[in-house]
């Protein structure tokens, strides 16, 4: 059965990639982007399935005006994916509120209200999907990276609370942790704290190298990537997390590991924290 989709962010990346699988194997999808004229020729090439509009998940009004939009065509929504965001590089104290406030402003406040505007959507098509597009950054925070992993922390648990709230409308809802994909992310999508203190060159500097480094030449496919995701969406029992790449879950095991450490040592003492018995 064909779905109808509404996919945030996309003019590249990870949400391109998605919105041309998607339209490849017969589903409809409004594909949206700050800048529509990115979208063209996925409308030229797939005219009766596909449309496009302007969405800034900033603005206000976007994203319920985009919801309507899918309804008016399609007759109603599906799926909503949580695509577009954009990263920030720089150590916690280099970083300024010019920098950091748009930062939370699209991957955090745009997320929750264009949840907000797609849900009664979703639940009155019955059976819908939300696709929130963490990051292997909201598992484990890292040097050089501390304002980005804040957003996708914040995406983690918002979506874990979502749902529970929304599982009794037959809604799923899965968080998707890709790790380094070869996407524009490093490039046009992450942006640089303006200050550069040499007292953080060996910790979040480092941060800094990779980005330089690694831009175009991530190891991460994301056909590939694209390709599990859809698998996940179409399940009848999808996944709440979705790690992909194996630097993802190599992160994510030695997190753990060291949470569950520290855990089990001290347990013993803080745990015993509760009033004594009258």
């Amino acid at each position: 059965m064909s779905r109808r989709w509404l996919i945030t962010g996309c003019s590249g990346g990870l949400g391109r990639v998605l919105a041309e699988a998607v339209l490849e194997r017969g589903d409809r999808v409004l594909a949206t982007a700050r800048d529509p004229r990115t979208l063209e020729t996925l409308v030229a090439h797939h005219p009766q399935t596909c449309r496009a509009t302007t969405l800034d998940v900033t603005r206000a009004g976007d994203a319920a005006a985009a919801v309507a939009l899918a309804e008016r065509e399609f007759g109603g929504l599906d799926v909503l994916v949580n695509n577009a965001g954009h990263g920030l590089v720089g150590a916690i104290e280099e970083g300024t509120p010019a920098e950091y406030r748009p930062l939370f402003e699209t991957n955090v406040f745009g997320v929750i209200e264009t949840t907000r505007a797609a849900l009664p959507a979703l639940r009155a098509s019955g059976g819908g999907r939300i696709v929130m597009m963490s990051s292997g950054a909201g598992i484990a925070g890292s040097a050089g990276s501390g304002y980005y992993n804040a957003t996708k922390f914040a995406v983690e648990g918002l979506s874990e609370a979502l749902a529970q709230e929304v599982a009794p409308f037959g809604i799923a809802t899965t968080i998707v942790e890709p790790g380094p994909f070869r996407t524009e992310f490093l490039g046009r999508s992450m942006r640089m704290a303006a200050a550069e203190m040499p007292e953080y060159a060996e910790t979040a500097g480092g941060r800094r190298r990779y980005r330089a480094d690694h831009d175009g030449r991530q190891a991460g496919d994301p056909q590939k990537a694209i390709d599990v995701l859809l698998r996940a969406v179409d399940a009848e029992r999808p996944p709440l997390h979705l790690p992909l790449g194996d630097r993802t879950y190599s992160l994510a095991r030695t997190k753990f590991a060291a949470f569950l450490e520290s855990m089990q040592e001290w347990e013993p003492l803080a745990s015993t924290t509760s009033f004594d018995p009258a």
